[in-house]
């Protein structure tokens, strides 16, 4: 049976400590990564569409990175998006500068809010890292 590994990258610490929950969960060359939003490392939310939804896919980087994987490691992604029909063109811009061929299976969910004001997208991630 493989062994479950909390998956926290430095800068997330305090997020893990004031929500209780992981950035990811790594059992065995399974990575689960929870929602990332598009927050900076300063935590705040830039309001132009493209450069939270860089921000979140470079938040999945760092997760990933700390669970020894990378972006093409992902197998499934599900997005949450505050205005889906609005953003979804500059959406899959940024994404497809992230996740390349081949892609991963992908669900877009349109909410009505998320959990920080201002917040557009929120990106959880499914991985299979190969290397331990």
């Amino acid at each position: 049976m493989s062994r479950r590994q909390t998956v926290i990258p430095k800068a997330m610490q305090p997020m893990y400590d004031q929500f209780h929950f992981a950035p990811a969960v790594r059992v065995g060359k399974h990575v689960f990564c929870s929602g990332q939003l598009g927050n900076g490392p300063d935590g705040k939310l830039d309001p132009d569409p493209a450069v939270q939804f860089s921000q979140a896919f470079e938040n999945v980087q760092t997760v990933l990175g700390e669970a020894g994987g990378r972006m093409r490691d992902i197998v499934e992604i599900t997005t949450f998006h505050v205005g889906l029909r609005e953003h979804i063109g500059v959406f899959m811009q940024v994404k497809d500068g992230y996740i390349e061929e081949k892609f991963p299976a992908w669900t877009a969910i349109g909410v009505s809010e998320l959990a920080f004001e201002g917040a557009l997208v929120e990106i959880k991630a499914r991985a299979i890292i190969k290397k331990k």
